[in-house]
């Protein structure tokens, strides 16, 4: 936020002490609830002070308050509010290692109907697809899980420098000098009790039966990335239209609708939904009903007249005709015979309204028979 010429970021009302600080501002660590103060600016114009409310369903704690500039001789004073909010894992959330393997949440599940482990009892907390290996390719996480597992096993550090193995000491292969991190920390594992490659057998938390395949299993480390679905879910019912092709409008933020651009469209044509195509694209977006002549086919000439007679001293005579008190006449053919009422997408008439400025005249032939 950024003060105007003649606001500056203040607090000049004792009712308000408790929200922000005497500059305006609110206080750090503070818990900011949906439509409570979230900062205050005051007018030296107009000596009222103006108030900014937070916006949303979700409650805030703010987190950093830094103020840029002086705000004198005109200067512009800027702050920035920092915010967190606790959000617990939802489904499609995304998730990543720190190799580029990312994902997004497809499941959650109680800790009781995790698999196990016959070892040592241990619940994983996360559970990922075996085919994000082949299609990533990220092998530094399986070495990351090898060299964990045993690291964390016998208490010593692990070399994990990538593009590299670790220079043996005591092994057959001293006179390579390489050796690879699997045979280092396969016997570490195996002393243990576990498998030589990382692999375990795990136990069904709802059945409790065996399962029939031997799962990799070890400590990765995991970040959950910015990228949620409390930032990006959109839903619409109705809401704000455009106001010259009065379809639903565009953005989240704005309370648009979701995008049904060509490729969904033809989607729905492959699989033959007409119905839904209809209702997408007409229905539900910017169903009008248009006043059409079937003698010269015009869309653009009809005119309401008034139908019944008013005396000049009628105070109801000053206002537009509607659909209920006039009828519908065609300016070209100077007649009200033939006019019928078709639904259509306004777009379709905005269309027409654009020909017509390039002198383009667009003609309909109305019927009543259905064509298949």
């Amino acid at each position: 936020m950024s003060e105007k010429s003649a606001e500056i970021f203040s607090r000049r009302k004792d009712a308000y002490k408790s929200f922000v600080d005497s500059d305006g501002l609110p206080f750090i660590g503070q818990m900011i609830h949906p439509n409570q103060m979230k900062y205050c600016t005051f007018n030296n114009v107009s000596s009222q002070s103006k108030v900014t409310l937070l916006r949303g369903s979700e409650s805030m704690i703010v987190d950093y308050v830094a103020v840029d500039g002086s705000g004198s001789k005109g200067g512009i004073r800027k702050v920035n509010i920092r915010s967190r909010r606790v959000r617990n894992p939802m489904i499609g959330d995304k998730f990543s290692s720190r190799h580029g393997q990312k994902g997004v949440c497809s499941q959650l599940w109680s800790d009781v109907d995790m698999p196990f482990s016959s070892v040592t009892g241990m619940r994983p907390d996360l559970i990922i697809n075996p085919h994000a290996f082949p299609s990533r390719m990220t092998i530094g996480m399986l070495l990351e899980s090898i060299a964990a597992k045993g690291g964390s096993l016998h208490g010593k550090y692990v070399d994990a420098t990538p593009f590299s193995n670790p220079t043996p000491e005591n092994n057959s292969e001293k006179s390579s000098g390489r050796i690879s991190l699997v045979d280092e920390l396969g016997p570490v594992l195996a002393s243990h009790g576990f498998n030589y490659h990382g692999v375990e057998v795990l136990y069904s938390g709802v059945l409790g039966t065996e399962m029939t395949c031997e799962i990799f299993m070890g400590p990765v480390y995991y970040q959950r990335l910015r990228h949620m679905v409390s930032d990006k879910f959109q839903v619409r019912s109705t809401g704000p239209v455009d106001q010259i092709t009065r379809q639903p409008i565009g953005g989240r933020k704005r309370g648009g609708g979701i995008r049904f651009g060509e490729m969904e469209r033809d989607s729905i044509l492959a699989h033959g939904a007409s119905y839904l195509l209809h209702d997408r694209l007409h229905s539900c977006s910017d169903y009008h009903i248009a006043d059409v002549c079937s003698k010269c086919g015009s869309l653009l000439t009809a005119t309401f007249v008034n139908a019944r007679k008013r005396l000049v001293t009628d105070a109801k005579s000053s206002l537009p005709p509607t659909r209920s008190s006039s009828k519908v006449t065609c300016s070209s053919c100077k007649s009200s015979k033939g006019m019928e009422t078709v639904a259509m997408p306004y777009v379709f008439r905005y269309l027409a309204a654009e020909l017509a400025s390039m002198n383009v005249r667009m003609d309909l032939r109305l019927s009543n028979e259905v064509r298949t």
